[in-house]
């Protein structure tokens, strides 16, 4: 089975997907282990390619298949220029990643190589990759690449995740569509490629990096039940950043259809949940330490875990650099000289000049360091075509020139710039005799420099670096508070880079701590970055994504949507959608019928400025009420007056209003007090509360009602509105602690009502009334939307065990929009709705008819 591609970039960026002929050149194709391919319900044009996890797996065995933008191998041509020679990258991520996982867990690799290859030797290349190192190269187009990688990847989303915004016009700076069309069909190239070996059944699929961030929604759109996880190597900016890109949406909508999506720290991952409240309406919950989100019936777990490093591959680098004498080098020629170190990327936000000139500061305010202190600062290469990497390389080097030849003096530089690429072994020689090590980044992801030193200062026995083993091991960090890894060393010696001034301070207070308090702080440090490596942060990731991945196994799935706007709805087997036509049915047949409808967000759309009923919704209403068959009821948390204005047309229509404690059968009828109590003397202790948290909160309102009072705050910042909700339901339940009423949140709501008060205890009056004026009724429709409304649902599962309705009755407990539910069946929304009661006056109309041409012949 052959993915499809597609022919338009432009189609594909705007959600356009149309299918493409097969290529003129038939590629060797690769084994692949596939499902029997079925059907799932989509409303897209995948459909036919879908594949159905209810099929029978032809593999057992789980696997994991880890999808990166680059493999981890490392290539290189043949001496003889007739083919490639490739060997594992054994600084990789990905490789050292395998240690977590479980012996018997096949892994592969999806991903695309550091080097060009040509398009003749592609096919033997990959089939010698899957091989050897079962790894899938994805080849992107030499243009395709450049607009992916050091387009949309190093200019738009790498710069904007750093909290960098264009600030100008210039066209280099812009959002550029043509970019982000090729972002996406990159995506789906990976796609392809994976596709290619995937056993949706039993494989796990693990995608890493912002590289990916669209590739979950092409997976899910093909595999509904696949076990997938992201996770993000860089920051996540804070929501006012990250709304000002132009594909927001499609890129959080995309990453919602993994199953989890890890973060390095709880920032990135708090401003990630903050972007999908703001922008889609989404809520997080925490449930029994892990946090969630709920989208479409499916729970999204959020993981915390900053990676590690790989020990082992630390320990066999330093017996390397032993071997290769560079501890010994190096030692003797910075003998007597305190070594201060950065280990850093060349990009604009590693902070490396901050770095040069804090030093420059130290040596001026402290000039005790003249000719004692040295910071040696290995940049190590770009890893692509980053914005404004000349300009920051020239002022890194003007700084250092500046500084060695104000303090410097013959055989002594305080700044030692090594701008090339250092191999590994020396790097951790470096490591080794280095008093401290500096990292000043103004914003990044999981910077390891700290925990590769700490291992690097702890010695191996039998090291150079260790001569005695029994000697003390100590080290020192300064680090920026916006690097990843801060929160985990707490015992590191936190700065603000830009205050160059305060760096400056904390360098010296490094260095001239006690021997005493280095161990101490080395201690602690290495405890953690020896028990969190590379192998616990894997391991943990898994366990979290099996644990995720289990909640979809009891779950009806199926997607909808299109574009980047699909998704997969998860509902519980039981939880359908109301079938108009089976419902119509039993109407028909029943004798004795009970409609309880909810007002807001049932009959009226909860958007809805005019809050009045169309006069489409009157004469529906009418209809079905006018049928002495039926009683039809309004059940809602609105005041009887306006409720009684806005129904005036239909004579026989019930009224429950808020939430029942005021009651009325028709028109004619007397309002009815279901409340026990009359005392509201509880509104003077929670008016003045919620004035106070109104006066706070801009954008909220209350609503003072006969028996209620409620909070409302739809138009207020949505973040601070709901914290300030639940400060307030807090404070609401202390003072009114000793008060007979019922203190409640809802949609964008707090309400405040007599405890025996319900939407429940309505429908058991309605059907209990029926019941005892011999009309026990045969059908029940109960429509809602809120939270209020479970209550009616659970009243209205529970009725017939308790003989209030027909022992056969026909009962239809229906929430509006798929979401979990006391509820048996669903409907889309407020149209729907309507649609179906048209459905059902249509049926009252045409008997009534019938009955008056009966009667009159």
């Amino acid at each position: 089975m052959m993915s499809r591609s597609y022919t338009n970039l432009l189609d594909l960026a705007s959600g356009n997907f149309p299918a493409m002929g097969r290529e003129t050149r038939e590629r060797k194709r690769m084994p692949r282990v596939m499902s029997v391919p079925g059907f799932v319900t989509e409303v897209d044009d995948d459909r036919a390619v879908s594949v159905s996890s209810d099929n029978p797996s032809t593999v057992t065995t789980d696997r994991m298949i880890i999808v990166a933008n680059q493999l981890p191998l490392k290539a290189k041509r043949k001496e003889d220029n007739k083919g490639w020679s490739f060997s594992w990258n054994e600084d990789s991520l990905l490789l050292q990643l395998k240690d977590g996982l479980p012996d018997d867990m096949e892994v592969l690799y999806v991903g695309s190589l550091r080097v060009d290859i040509d398009p003749e030797e592609q096919d033997d290349v990959s089939q010698y990759l899957l091989d050897k190192f079962k790894c899938v190269p994805t080849f992107l187009p030499a243009d395709i690449l450049a607009k992916f990688y050091d387009g949309f990847c190093k200019r738009q989303l790498w710069p904007l995740f750093h909290y960098m915004l264009p600030f100008s016009t210039d066209k280099s700076h812009r959002f550029d569509r043509t970019l982000w069309e090729a972002y996406v069909l990159a995506n789906k190239l990976f796609f392809y490629k994976l596709v290619e070996i995937i056993n949706p059944e039993d494989d796990y699929i693990w995608i890493h990096d912002y590289h990916l961030m669209v590739l979950p929604s092409f997976i899910r759109r093909r595999f509904n039940r696949v076990k997938m996880g992201f996770f993000l190597h860089s920051p996540f900016p804070s929501s006012e950043i990250y709304r000002t890109l132009p594909v927001r949406e499609e890129i959080l909508k995309a990453l919602l259809n993994s199953d989890i999506i890890g973060f390095h720290t709880f920032d990135y991952a708090r401003h990630f949940l903050s972007c999908c409240s703001r922008m889609l309406g989404l809520e997080y919950q925490s449930k029994r330490g892990y946090l969630g989100l709920e989208y479409y019936g499916r729970t999204i777990s959020i993981k915390i875990m900053p990676v590690g490093i790989h020990m082992g591959r630390i320990e066999s680098v330093m017996r390397m650099a032993d071997e290769e004498c560079k501890v010994r080098e190096l030692k003797q020629r910075f003998e007597g000289k305190t070594i201060l170190l950065g280990v850093d990327d060349m990009d604009i936000f590693k902070g490396i000049n901050l770095k040069i000139l804090a030093m420059e500061q130290m040596l001026k305010q402290h000039p005790k360091w003249q000719g004692r202190a040295v910071l040696v600062q290995i940049v190590n290469p770009a890893r692509g075509k980053g914005i404004h990497l000349e300009e920051i390389h020239s002022e890194i080097q003007e700084s250092c020139s500046r500084t060695n030849r104000v303090y410097g003096r013959p055989g002594y530089n305080p700044i030692v710039f090594i701008d090339r690429a250092v191999p590994i072994a020396e790097k951790v020689a470096y490591y080794s005799i280095a008093e401290c090590v500096i990292v000043t980044a103004v914003r990044d992801g999981m910077n390891l420099t700290p925990y590769e030193y700490i291992a690097c200062r702890q010695g191996i026995s039998g090291s150079e670096s260790c001569s005695n083993v029994s000697d003390p091991k100590k080290s020192m960090l300064v680090i920026s508070e916006f690097i990843g890894c801060s929160p985990s060393l707490s015992g590191a010696i936190r700065v603000n880079p830009w205050n160059v001034e305060a760096t400056a301070e904390a360098m010296n207070e490094a260095i001239s701590t006690g021997d005493g308090e280095k161990q101490l702080r080395h201690e602690k440090h290495y405890r953690y970055v020896s028990t969190h490596d590379v192998a616990y942060w894997s391991r943990s990731f898994l366990q979290d994504m099996e644990r995720a991945c289990l909640d979809l196994v009891r779950k009806r799935c199926w997607g909808i949507g299109l574009s980047f706007g699909f998704r997969v709805v998860a509902l519980d087997p039981n939880f359908k959608k109301l079938s108009i036509d089976a419902m119509v049915s039993a109407y028909k047949r029943a004798r004795s019928r009970a409609i309880l409808l909810d007002y807001d967000g049932t009959v009226m759309p909860q958007n809805s400025i005019n809050k009045s009923p169309s006069k489409e919704v009157l004469s529906i209403l009418e209809s079905l009420s006018a049928d002495p068959k039926n009683v039809v009821f309004i059940v809602s948390g609105r005041g009887r007056g306006s409720l009684s204005d806005w129904f005036t047309p239909c004579k026989k229509l019930g009224i429950a209003a808020e939430h029942g404690y005021f009651l009325r059968w028709s028109q004619n009828g007397e309002w009815e007090i279901c409340g026990k109590s009359s005392d509201f003397g509880w509104m003077q202790i929670a008016e003045p509360v919620m004035k106070l948290y109104t006066e706070a909160t801009d954008g909220s309102s209350i609503e003072r009602k006969e028996s209620a009072l409620v909070w409302q705050y739809r138009d207020a910042d949505l973040g601070f509105g709901s914290a300030q909700a639940k400060e307030m339901l807090d404070h609401l339940e202390s003072v009114l602690a000793n008060e007979p009423v019922a203190v409640k949140s809802g949609q964008f709501i707090v309400e405040v009502k007599p405890q025996d008060v319900s939407k429940g205890l309505v429908a058991e009056r309605i059907f209990s009334s029926m019941h005892g004026r011999g009309k026990q009724a045969d059908f029940v429709l109960c429509v809602g939307d809120d939270r209020s409304d479970e209550d009616m649902f659970e009243i209205v599962s529970s009725a017939k065990s308790r003989n209030i309705l027909d022992t056969d009755a026909s009962v239809f407990a229906c929430t509006v929009g798929q979401k979990p539910s006391k509820a048996k069946y669903y409907v889309d929304d407020t149209t729907e709705v309507i649609s179906m009661l048209e459905s059902l006056a249509e049926e009252s109309d045409s008997s009534l008819r019938i009955e008056v041409i009966g009667g009159s012949s």
